[in-house]
């Protein structure tokens, strides 16, 4: 939401791309949050709970991802209705061993990982029980957008898929 144009950046991609699940990051209030749903995002996320979003989205017109920072927080929003939970600032907060710490007593609420990822820690957190990673300042690399370099960008978030998948994999053989 920081981003000046996001909702007619949102529209242009929702047109472009309709078979992908696009969502908007770091949205605050409910007004935010039903533009972005009526111009076609999927999943919304917050740096905190916004009830209101969260009862606004029940019906499934998308998928809200609430911050939490503590195991308070992690219960209410899934105890809320919340499917999945953004750990926020997690890297603040003590990192991959945070993460690891909130998975122990709720293994069954998808935590996602967000805040001060690398390409490098991707693994780590995946394997940890992070269902999902944000990566945005690790893909959006400020010089890359600076100088229009989207191959830049293109290249760091191939890479991160890669190594997501590669994580994703290493568990899969654990588990057999």
């Amino acid at each position: 939401m920081s981003t000046p144009g996001v909702f007619e950046a949102l529209q242009c991609l929702v047109q472009e791309y309709p078979s992908t699940s696009i969502g908007i990051g770091t949205v605050l209030d409910r007004r935010e949050a039903k533009e972005a749903v009526d111009l076609g995002a999927k999943f919304l996320m917050s740096p905190a709970m916004v009830k209101g979003i969260l009862s606004d989205v029940a019906e499934g017109q998308a998928l809200y991802i609430p911050g939490a920072a503590t195991p308070t927080e992690v219960l209410s929003a899934s105890t809320d209705g919340a499917k999945i939970v953004k750990v926020y600032p997690v890297s603040v907060l003590g990192g991959v061993e945070y993460l690891a710490a909130l998975k122990k007593p709720f293994p069954h609420i998808p935590l996602v990982a967000s805040q001060g990822m690398t390409l490098d820690s991707v693994g780590a957190y995946i394997c940890e029980g992070a269902s999902a990673v944000v990566l945005s300042d690790a893909i959006f690399d400020k010089k890359a957008i600076a100088e229009r370099n989207f191959l830049r960008i293109h290249h760091l978030a191939c890479s991160a898929a890669a190594r997501g998948n590669q994580a994703v994999r290493k568990i899969k053989c654990m588990d057999e």
